[in-house]
């Protein structure tokens, strides 16, 4: 009974103790299906390329200008005897801007004036007048260059409006030797054009400072000037359309009194007595002179007024040339290259073998810059 009692009690310890341990239950399997693949991080795209700077365009380049130059030139400088001269200065201008020159010679003063102040040329050789004149009418029209004197100073940069009569003539505009002007009222006169400095402004000045103080003539204008007739001032009036022409009005006698230039006559006349560019002084036509003077061989006139007058200019529109082609102008008309070319400064010799010179080389003449205000003495005497 105790035996029984005995194995009873340690079957229940063994129970309360668990026994041997139950099998673990199998794990859970996994599901059959494989893992859920993480998917890689979503690449970042790499970052969009800045565009490269918009390159810009590069400046245009303008064609340059190869029109022609037009050169307008007063009936005084138009003749074929000057033609050389003329393309002398041309090639100059052409080398200088690049372009081709063409030379527009005329047969009246006031076709040249027109053509630079309305913008149909764009240089010219005029006197102080014609610039004058073309300026008022257009501001754009400015002085380039002037010849100088032979110091080569602007100081002495004039030439010489004259009074002539015909050789023997010349004791009835003289009082006590002296040379006067008194007698030329009443007569037959020969101006150049009402647009020339030293053919019409000048002298027409002279007689008016001259005359005016007298009781009739006190009211003397230049418009008294331009017509002849029994109560005019002169009897008759005549326009020799340029300097030469004037000069043969008078060696023609078509005239009494006439007004030119010298530098107009220095390649058809020479001095043959006097001193030159003073009252007395006798020229003579040379043998061989051109056209118009070729009629009037040995034909002889007498100054009997010579009056300085500031050199004429080469004048530029500034509204048909950059200010570029003009300082490019100015730099080689100034340089020492021009000034010692002899076909535009022609030396004695050159002359002497017969070239019909523009410009003469006494000594150091070359050209010079001048402003506007170097010509108001011709504005003062309008």
């Amino acid at each position: 009974m105790r035996m029984l009692s005995g194995l009873l009690l340690f079957v229940l310890l063994l129970s309360a103790c668990g026994g041997a341990p139950a099998s673990a239950p199998a794990p859970t399997s996994a599901p059959a299906s494989a893992p859920t693949t993480v998917s890689a991080p979503t690449t970042v795209s790499a970052p969009t390329a800045v565009p490269a700077p918009t390159t810009a365009p590069a400046p245009t380049t303008v064609p340059a200008d190869t029109s022609p130059i037009i050169i307008a030139w007063y009936p005084n400088e138009s003749g074929a005897e000057l033609k050389d001269a003329r393309d002398a200065l041309g090639v100059v201008i052409s080398e200088a801007l690049g372009r081709p020159v063409e030379h527009q010679t005329t047969t009246d003063y006031i076709i040249a004036i027109e053509a630079v102040a309305n913008n149909n040329a764009h240089l010219a050789f005029f006197g102080a007048e014609g610039y004058v004149q073309a300026r008022a009418k257009n501001p754009a029209v400015v002085p380039l260059v002037i010849p100088s004197g032979a110091d080569g100073t602007v100081k002495t940069a004039v030439y010489y409006s004259w009074l002539a009569v015909q050789k023997g003539q010349e004791s009835n505009y003289q009082d006590g030797g002296a040379f006067k002007i008194d007698n030329i009222q009443g007569k037959r006169f020969s101006f150049v054009s009402n647009s020339s400095t030293s053919g019409f402004r000048v002298p027409s000045s002279n007689i008016i400072k001259h005359f005016s103080s007298m009781d009739k003539w006190k009211d003397i204008t230049s418009d008294d000037l331009l017509e002849g007739g029994a109560d005019n001032f002169f009897t008759e009036v005549q326009f020799g359309g340029s300097h030469q022409g004037s000069a043969v009005n008078l060696i023609s006698d078509k005239v009494d009194v006439a007004a030119f230039c010298d530098t107009c006559l220095s390649n058809y006349v020479t001095l043959a007595e006097g001193t030159e560019n003073t009252p007395g002084a006798i020229y003579r036509v040379n043998k061989d002179a051109s056209e118009p003077f070729d009629k009037y061989p040995d034909a002889e006139f007498v100054v009997i007024s010579s009056t300085p007058v500031i050199n004429a200019p080469f004048v530029a529109n500034s509204s048909m040339l950059t200010a570029a082609e003009i300082k490019k102008l100015q730099d080689v008309f100034t340089s020492d290259a021009v000034a010692m070319n002899t076909k535009i400064f022609a030396t004695k010799d050159i002359t002497d073998a017969g070239y019909k010179a523009l410009f003469r080389k006494t000594k150091d003449e070359r050209f010079l810059l001048v402003e506007d205000a170097f010509f108001d003495p011709i504005r003062a005497m309008r």
